[in-house]
């Protein structure tokens, strides 16, 4: 009797050509080819994930930093120095009062800057996110086009902590300040290069969880710094600048050489065979499936409309009305936000409270946020629950001021965490939210400028933090109206959750009409 086996086989063979051709008998889109081959989130991409995301460690130490090298430190009466008169300025230095600890603790101590006035001992904060608000137009913009995600994220970093070690020598506040800013300048694309790469690298089904992946190590970062702050406490604030740039320089290094491209972007600039080769580094199917898939993208015209002009995603964004109107909306609302988010945390001495726990209790708020946005961005829409979290950061931030200054410090930094915690969960959808109502061809510029007018707001933050007075509690009033206006300004976009991440303008564009055409 014959074998059945070859002509089962025979069988089997032809019927699973069959269905490879009933499932591949069209031409894949990028979107569709991304989630065909790296739709699963398998060991290569937790990797790639978790190097990526150590960016943002050294991202948020450098945006926070001022907490602790630019403060006031305590100081203590001498001979018949009267402890009453809580005016330092209004006593006679080294025959009155002196520091606590050693001169050179901070910028304020070092430089005698304790009464100058506030626009200079907010100088250095302003200066910082002032580089970063316009690295967003002279460098983030090229991630989009000639550098790609991978090679800005480099660069960023590695001129970030070089900067910051050279910050050290600085012998003047005007010197320091200028350093801030070419840091700034430097570190203005880490944040969006970060969470698009990643998301970029990822099926539609774990976006949201390498996003809240990348604000962990962010916060992980803000964390960090308390126990170096303290650790270096009878210290200059030179040393915390040198225990924050190294680690970066060395991780510059290892980003270079393990992480790889955004097969999007790849894609996008047509160059294929590169495309192809991550993918293959990504996915968890096996060759045949994969060629497969890579065979029937190959010979798709890639579009390349406006990527190749390092100024089209600023004509792009501009010129088109659905764009335009997204982008100024997301402007708006990051600004609220941002001031909120950079104010609580900037502001935190303000309160009365002890300056290392108060961070540490902020960066504990700040983790617990991360598991809640997951589980909200997994149930509600995009726009109410931004709404819900502006409306309620800013109600707790205009409560703060009915408890007063003088008294009731545990009150106060409860508030202060609840308007936080707000902050916190509206800043991380908010950078997701971006991500998905761009196109690949202007992602990158579009969500640093939202990013970016998140960091506008820190600008303004750090000048109402100096500028206090002697009821440094105002600063709340203003957090609390500005990130309740703006948010609503969430209400002018469009609803994003399960939505694929589209690659062209006119892709964008036809999308949003077909759906306008159905609600």
């Amino acid at each position: 009797m014959a074998d059945p086996q070859p002509l089962l086989s025979q069988l089997s063979d032809h019927t699973s050509d069959s269905h490879h051709d009933q499932q591949y008998n069209k031409k894949a889109s990028m979107d569709e080819l991304i989630e065909q081959t790296i739709g699963k989130f398998g060991w290569a991409q937790v990797v790639q994930a978790i190097l990526v995301s150590l960016a943002s460690i050294f991202d948020s130490q450098q945006a926070f930093l001022s907490v602790y090298t630019d403060a006031e430190p305590t100081w203590h009466c001498i001979n018949n120095c009267d402890s009453s008169n809580l005016n330092i300025c209004s006593l006679p230095a080294d025959s009155e009062w002196t520091w606590d600890g050693i001169a050179s603790k901070t910028i304020i101590s070092e430089w005698g800057l304790e009464c100058s006035t506030a626009f200079i001992r907010g100088l250095p904060a302003s200066s910082h996110f002032m580089g970063c608000i316009l690295g967003t137009f002279f460098v983030a913009r090229l991630a989009d086009s000639s550098l790609g995600r991978k090679n800005m994220l480099f660069l960023s970093c590695l001129v970030m902590s070089i900067t910051t070690s050279i910050t050290i020598l600085s012998n003047n506040v005007w010197i320091y300040s200028l350093m801030r800013f070419v840091t700034g300048v430097g570190r203005a694309s880490i944040g969006t290069c970060t969470i698009v790469l990643l998301m970029e690298k990822v099926g539609r089904k774990w976006r949201n969880l390498v996003g809240i992946m990348d604000f962990f190590f962010f916060t992980t970062g803000i964390v960090s710094l308390p126990a170096i702050a303290y650790m270096n406490r009878d210290s200059s604030w030179r040393t915390i600048y040198l225990w924050t740039s190294v680690p970066a320089l060395v991780y510059s290094a290892f980003l270079y050489v393990f992480v790889s491209e955004s097969p999007r972007w790849l894609l996008m600039q047509g160059r294929q065979e590169e495309a192809m080769k991550t993918l293959e580094s990504l996915s968890t199917l096996n060759d045949i499936k994969l060629r497969m898939s890579s065979a029937l993208y190959v010979g798709r015209k890639t579009s390349k409309v406006d990527v190749d002009d390092g100024f089209s995603s600023i004509k792009d964004l501009f010129g088109r009305r659905w764009a335009r109107r997204r982008i100024l909306a997301l402007i708006f609302l990051g600004f609220g936000i941002g001031l909120t988010y950079y104010g609580m945390t900037l502001g935190i001495g303000n309160l009365g409270f002890d300056i290392y726990l108060s961070v540490v209790f902020n960066g504990m708020i700040e983790i617990f946020s991360f598991v809640v946005t997951y589980l909200v961005i997994e149930k509600w829409n995009r726009k109410s629950s931004l709404l819900i979290m502006c409306v309620a950061s800013g109600i707790f931030s205009l409560m703060i001021i009915l408890v007063g200054v003088e008294r009731y410090e545990t009150i106060k930094i409860g508030l202060e965490l609840a308007s936080f915690f707000g902050a916190c969960m509206a800043y991380n959808m908010i950078m997701i939210y971006a991500i998905e109502l761009f196109p690949t061809c202007v992602r990158n510029f579009a969500t640093s400028m939202a990013r970016q007018a998140i960091t506008f707001g820190a600008v303004l933050s750090s000048i109402l933090v100096a500028a206090g007075g002697d009821n440094k509690l105002v600063a709340y009033v203003v957090f609390g109206i500005v990130i309740l206006c703006c948010g609503f300004f969430v209400l002018c976009l469009p609803e994003t959750k399960g939505a694929p991440l589209f690659d062209t303008m006119d892709e964008q564009e036809c999308h949003d009409n077909i759906d306008s055409i159905v609600v």
